[in-house]
């Protein structure tokens, strides 16, 4: 039997049985199989990965390995310069954009909500979504594996939380985006940047007494909805404040 040995690092190791996390992995070689394919066959999705050396060496995924190969794997490294190191993509993943699959609503909207440009759409498929992350360069956000591993996705993050408020921490500490985040900046519905607007501009559309009460207010220029700092902006306020540490904010108007 030929074998090489792999070690994956970090939040890899959620992805592996108890039995081989945290250690090297003996993997049998098949001819000409290339990292990508024994990563994936390990269970890792090859979307979750930024690193791959082999004997201490840097590899794409298109590495054909050798008998006696030993493969360390790491995920992505958003609070470290890995440019000069990186070989699987033309530079580590850093723009913080993404497409969120269908069971990730609550989360899309959390990340407008701080400020990030994130699509989704109930109608969105798995083809789509992949699309979409290779033509805007998207980072993929899932709860669905076998989407991190369709061959088109090079960024992704399978979210390991289930509550919508640990998914948001997860996504935010993980990424290391704390220092990117731009508080009611982005329409939540829509995902639109917001615009600041006279109140007296508006005050036919908002609901009675909001103009008085109120002293800043934004649009949504894509589906033309007002914002104001009411009773949910200050709820989401509290969310941010004791849940996350916030580098640079904005105010609600953006």
């Amino acid at each position: 039997m030929i074998e090489v040995r792999i070690r994956f690092y970090e939040e890899l190791n959620d992805f592996l049985t108890a039995a081989n996390r945290r250690q090297e992995i003996g993997y049998r070689l098949r001819q000409n199989e290339t990292v990508k394919h024994a990563i994936e066959a390990c269970g890792v999705p090859h979307a979750e990965v930024e690193l791959i050396l082999v004997n201490g060496e840097s590899v794409d995924f298109g590495y054909r390995m050798k008998p006696g190969d030993r493969v360390s794997v790491y995920p992505q490294f958003e609070c470290f310069d890995i440019s000069p190191l990186l070989k699987v993509r033309p530079r580590p993943l850093r723009n913080p954009r993404f497409v969120a699959d269908i069971h990730l609503g609550g989360l899309a909207k959390y990340l407008r909500m701080l400020g990030f440009d994130t699509l989704y759409s109930r109608t969105f498929s798995d083809d789509g979504i992949a699309a979409l992350s290779t033509r805007d360069r998207r980072i993929v956000l899932t709860r669905d594996r076998d989407l991190l591993m369709h061959r088109v996705i090079t960024r992704g993050r399978y979210v390991r939380a289930r509550n919508v408020h640990d998914q948001v921490i997860e996504v935010v500490s993980q990424l290391d985006l704390s220092g990117s985040i731009r508080p009611f900046s982005r329409c939540m519905e829509c995902n639109t940047g917001l615009v600041s607007v006279n109140r007296d501009d508006i005050r036919d559309r908002l609901p009675e007494g909001m103009a008085e009460r109120y002293a800043r207010f934004s649009l949504c220029p894509g589906c033309d909805r007002a914002y104001w700092e009411g009773s949910h902006y200050r709820r989401m306020q509290k969310f941010i404040t004791e849940n996350i540490a916030v580098g640079r904010s904005e105010p609600v108007t953006g």
